[in-house]
């Protein structure tokens, strides 16, 4: 099982490096046949968007739930949301805010998370930003009226958190990854939830999302079905089922950094009712092509993270080129709804050429919906987005998320989202 396995990782750690030791050289990325979007697995050719949504995206997308992501076993037996508290006085009352419990049951089992929103006052039917954030939503905001969140938090020296809780001394930790106010000045709003509320981020699978779904006596997702990324997944989908009948919101874009990043992508496949995707630097089981081996691997993901994809992905580990998809082709099931790639110089474990190859290679099904993705093969310069219904920039600088970023995302959504 994953678990034993990476108690075996925690006591040998000089061997698995030795093993996996990460490549950073062009010269030294494997020769690879990157498989063919227009072609299904049988070898036929697709040629219209109804044929890409009758014959090859479905296969393309069971392939992705069963053997990377996992599938989610079954369905809720219900779910139900109540506003906790809500304020039009936020930010010097220029927005409003509210704070939403969302209730998930099933087998008599309950989970909650909480949503935070902040709309713009100005704009009566606000677009919003989903994303999740890593260390509670009190992290985003110096705002003291956002509660704290109670759940495992992963510790974090530099931030002060010990003993897998936060208090008071954490707020507003993350407030350089979050452009609120730009975002409001922009008239979009924000929706934020603290990801290990919906599934703490460990290898256990003793708490969380997983464990409401277990039939008697199971401790563990099957081989094929659901890790954490899928979870997260589905948590952005129900946090999706209150946003979409909230009056005050219109529309909906799904964003994620790094592990969020590969999270909000999967959500944006498996979920239609996202108007647009954003992945910022989600590198390898995100937007970066695996079969460049560039950065970080399967095999070293699937080490370092057991928890993150299901079972059945491990039989890649560095087997990259026995895969029969890439992650073009994750961006493909998109479509033709609007997807941002972001990468950062620095951040060369994300493989920014990786990144970007996928978007490139993605476009081809945008073009059957008469959509403009990547058209230019070579790299753009740094700092010099391209933004079409396929957007890609490379910035300055490592893995974050900055107010450059956040600058282009939103001159990209006002390009498709009606205010």
């Amino acid at each position: 099982m994953k678990a034993a396995y990476f108690l075996i990782l925690i006591a040998i750690p000089f061997m698995v490096t030795a093993q996996f030791e990460p490549n950073y050289d062009e010269t030294k990325v494997p020769k690879f046949t990157l498989p063919h979007l227009l072609t299904t697995f049988s070898g036929k050719s697709i040629g219209t968007s109804k044929q890409w949504e009758e014959k090859r995206r479905p296969e393309l997308f069971q392939f992705f739930e069963n053997q990377i992501y996992g599938k989610v076993p079954g369905n809720l037996d219900e779910y139900s949301f109540k506003v906790l508290e809500q304020s039009d006085k936020a930010y010097n009352g220029k927005a409003r805010r509210k704070q939403v419990v969302v209730n998930l049951k099933k087998n008599g089992r309950t989970l909650d998370f909480h949503i935070l929103i902040y709309l713009p006052k100005e704009n009566p039917n606000a677009p919003v930003f989903l994303g999740y954030n890593f260390y509670g939503n009190h992290t985003v905001t110096l705002d003291p009226e956002v509660s704290i969140t109670k759940a495992w938090v992963r510790n974090n020296e530099d931030f002060g958190i010990s003993g897998n809780k936060v208090d008071e001394t954490s707020r507003g930790i993350r407030t350089n990854r979050w452009a609120i106010e730009k975002m409001l000045d922009n008239g979009f709003g924000l929706a934020t939830i603290y990801y290990g509320e919906v599934d703490p981020d460990k290898d256990d699978f003793s708490d969380g999302l997983h464990t409401l779904f277990y039939k008697e006596g199971q401790s563990n997702p099957k081989t094929n079905e659901w890790g954490s990324l899928a979870a997260w997944a589905f948590g952005l989908s129900r946090a999706m089922d209150y946003l979409e009948d909230d009056t005050n919101i219109s529309e909906v874009i799904v964003f994620g950094h790094s592990r969020l990043g590969k999270a909000a992508l999967w959500a944006g496949a498996t979920d239609s009712r996202f108007s647009g995707v954003i992945s910022n630097n989600s590198g390898c089981g995100g937007a970066a092509l695996s079969k460049r081996k560039f950065g970080e691997t399967v095999g070293r993901i699937n080490r370092s993270f057991p928890h993150w994809f299901a079972d059945s992905f491990e039989k890649f580990d560095e087997k990259e080129e026995t895969l029969p998809v890439d992650q073009h082709q994750l961006l493909a099931l998109i479509a033709p709804r609007p997807v941002y790639v972001a990468s950062a110089v620095e951040d060369e474990w994300a493989d920014p050429k990786g990144e970007f190859l996928s978007a490139y290679h993605a476009s081809s099904i945008y073009q059957l919906y008469g959509k403009k993705g990547i058209t230019n093969k070579k790299m753009p310069d740094v700092n010099s987005p391209v933004q079409n219904t396929v957007a890609y920039h490379l910035r300055t600088g490592k893995h974050d998320v900055t107010d450059y970023d956040w600058d282009q995302y939103i001159n990209w959504a006002k390009s498709f989202i009606k205010q």
